[in-house]
């Protein structure tokens, strides 16, 4: 399956807890970094969803918002802050592909303002965070 999303994770379904309408899917990818998403209880349903299947998760660039490490903590209501360092920067006219790598190898694209990157002192080698939203991470199982 080709897609256009830039994240796209493989992993394995670490627990399942369902809900009246959704379902919480924690998933640890390869390196052992975890991810969390929630989908419908219909689609963990129709998927087979369980603890150790296989799971690929799929997240486009710009969902996924950056945070630089400042020091000084932050509390966010997404679900999914994941720390790593930044491998490279590529700088557009008006957005900015910011590539981080997580502790376990896994690398997370973001697409943000050029601004924003400016504002948050982004370069190769500095630590910052991924910022997702468990409602923005799509799961496929393999066919």
């Amino acid at each position: 399956m080709k897609v256009s999303a830039r994240n796209v994770l493989e992993g394995t379904v670490s627990a399942l807890k369902e809900g009246a309408v959704n379902a919480e899917v924690d998933v640890t990818l390869g390196g052992g970094d975890k991810l969390v998403a929630v989908v419908t209880l219909e689609s963990a349903r129709s998927l087979g969803l369980a603890a150790g299947k296989k799971v690929v998760a799929v997240i486009k660039a710009p969902w996924v918002l950056l945070a630089a490490d400042d020091g000084n903590g932050c509390r966010l209501s997404a679900r999914n802050v994941l720390a790593g360092t930044i491998e490279s920067i590529e700088v557009g006219t008006v957005n900015v592909e910011v590539i981080l790598i997580l502790p376990g190898g896994a690398r997370i694209v973001s697409v943000v303002t050029k601004e924003a990157a400016a504002e948050l002192g982004l370069r190769p080698g500095a630590s910052a965070s991924a910022v997702i939203k468990a409602s923005s991470v799509i799961l496929g199982v393999p066919a």
